[in-house]
């Protein structure tokens, strides 16, 4: 721990990356000046993870008011959605989760000394902070860390640009549900909201590049496209808009697939580092395309300045970011840790959920590693069973001579709530045969991980319920 009470370091941002950097470097004694030109609480509390989740859970209710697999027993009545009584509900928890854990902790921590402004480099070792109220400040700094995210991508689409396209942050304040909703992207962001729309009573069409989550499994985008299908939301692959144009209230696309109109247009389809205005060619700070690169340590190419986040080439996941803006907290203060992301879990919360870690198994192929890998249907776990939604999968991929597990890919209700354990099988070195043999709570849905551990070595169809 650094012990020098002068140290101090200039953090740029206030979202996930910055506040960590900045709470951990205060903590090991650091003075902090936090700079932020916009709202304080970054992109995940304000417009992100937090108001996103917030809908997709009125959207789930909503759906589930209307249709479940008990309606037989259960009666059924669609619901009245009523989007302002709900927007004012999410915004309410937005602000109450940004002042307990942004700006009050700033307020009162007497290390940090907030400036509102925009900054931006002069030299390695000074910024120059334009004020919001129209002044100017020179701060001065040991260190610098730089965590001010990224904002959604306009895609060069001829015409876009002079229409009033939803993206993932204006999409999340809509004060009304639109009757008819074309959603350009095909990423966890653009699915989530999609169902969301479609569960809150838009009719949606979702336009894929290639298909639905490119990057994962391809039985994991089917998965999804099989459900999103089952609820009405229009899937169109390898669709492209060659141009959007926006007369009497109406979007119109010109697409491979034909001439389409809707009421709204969403484009989620990935995002941009917000480093424009700090000067960074100037600099001589390495970046591609906008995003800083870090090296293990956190440390951009110019000594003494360190970043994490979505502002840089890291993974774009808020846990990630609050996990380097640590790390780089204590390298700036003296230490030496390292951001390990060889377990690395994602989710999305869409209905089946997704969730991932690790490698796929063309991931592992492609590494050069004999792989064996098993795939179990959600009908032979008993969670699901009871239930009755067996729509979905678990998949593990092991090393095939030792059986070490080397990825896990799961869709199914809840699937996000069992992925750390894959996580933690993983970074423990475990293998299948480890996994089939812990005990995992009977009727939980992670106790599909030990049932498709089981299937390495057993005909999981021919075990009783709670068979070892």
């Amino acid at each position: 721990m650094s012990n020098d009470k002068n140290l101090h370091i200039a953090v740029i941002g206030s979202g996930g990356a910055a506040m960590a950097a900045a709470l951990k470097a205060a903590e090991r004694g650091a003075r902090i000046t936090l700079i932020e030109r916009g709202t304080v609480g970054g992109t995940c509390v304000n417009v992100g993870c937090v108001p996103s989740k917030i809908m997709i859970r009125a959207a789930n209710v909503a759906h589930l008011r209307k249709e479940s697999p008990f309606d037989g027993g259960v009666s059924t009545q669609a619901p009245v959605i009523d989007r302002s009584r709900l927007l004012q509900q999410q915004q309410a928890r937005v602000e109450e989760l940004r002042d307990t854990k942004y700006a009050g902790i700033l307020r009162d921590h007497p290390a940090i000394t907030v400036l509102q402004g925009e900054a931006r480099f002069t030299n390695p070792r000074t910024l120059s902070v334009q004020l919001g109220d129209g002044g100017a400040e020179r701060v001065r700094f040991d260190r610098a860390f730089i965590g001010t995210g990224a904002r959604p991508s306009e895609p060069p689409i001829p015409g876009l640009a002079d229409t009033p396209y939803l993206t993932s942050t204006s999409a999340l304040t809509l004060a009304s549900v639109p009757e008819r909703l074309i959603v350009i992207g095909a990423g966890f962001v653009a699915l989530e909201l999609a169902q969301a729309f479609a569960r809150l009573g838009s009719r949606v069409t979702v336009l894929a590049r290639s298909r639905l989550l490119s990057q994962e499994d391809p039985l994991v985008g089917e998965a999804v496209e099989a459900a999103f299908r089952r609820e009405g939301i229009e899937v169109l692959r390898q669709t492209q808009a060659s141009r959007v144009g926006y007369t009497d209230n109406e979007f119109i696309l010109d697409t491979n697939a034909g001439t389409l109109r809707a009421d709204q247009l969403l484009v989620a389809t990935g995002r941009t580092p917000n480093t424009d205005p700090l000067n960074l060619v100037e600099l001589g700070m390495e970046t591609a395309h906008g995003a800083i690169l870090v090296d293990k340590h956190l440390q951009t190419s110019v000594p003494g300045i360190y970043a994490a986040g979505d502002c840089t080439d890291l993974p774009a996941f808020v846990y990630v970011a609050a996990a380097g803006g640590s790390r780089a907290a204590v390298n700036m203060t003296g230490g030496q840790d390292i951001l390990n992301l060889s377990v690395m879990p994602g989710v999305m919360f869409t209905e089946p959920q997704v969730a991932t870690v690790g490698l796929t198994e063309a991931e592992a192929i492609r590494q050069g590693v004999s792989v064996a890998s098993r795939m179990l249907d959600l009908e032979y776990v008993p969670r699901a069973l009871v239930n009755f939604d067996t729509s979905g999968f678990i998949k593990m991929v092991a090393e095939r001579d030792s059986g070490r597990l080397l990825g896990v890919q799961a869709v199914a209700g809840e699937a996000g709530e069992l992925i750390q354990t894959a996580a933690l099988a993983l970074r423990a070195g475990m293998t299948v045969h480890d996994i089939s043999d812990e005990l995992f709570p009977y009727l939980t849905m992670v106790e599909g991980l030990k049932l498709c551990a089981q299937t390495f070595t057993k005909d999981v169809r021919r075990l009783s319920c709670c068979a070892a």
